[in-house]
């Protein structure tokens, strides 16, 4: 799974499949400057980052 982690809320997003650039799941990332935001891992940004994961890109979560 491919995870987008905006660094400014320390929230994770779901990439959008097929997209060869940061867009995500939940459409955020449209909006925001391309440096807010980083491809990384769920388990790193769960454990650098302590990073939470977006209310619309993962179903039962918090979020936006």
């Amino acid at each position: 799974m491919q995870i987008i982690l905006n660094e400014f809320t320390k929230t994770v997003h779901k990439r959008k499949l097929g997209s060869s650039d940061r867009h995500t799941v939940c459409g955020v990332t449209r909006l925001l400057a391309p440096d807010k935001f980083q491809p990384i891992s769920i388990e790193l940004a769960a454990v650098e980052y302590n990073a939470n994961k977006c209310g619309r890109c993962f179903d039962g979560e918090g979020g936006y």
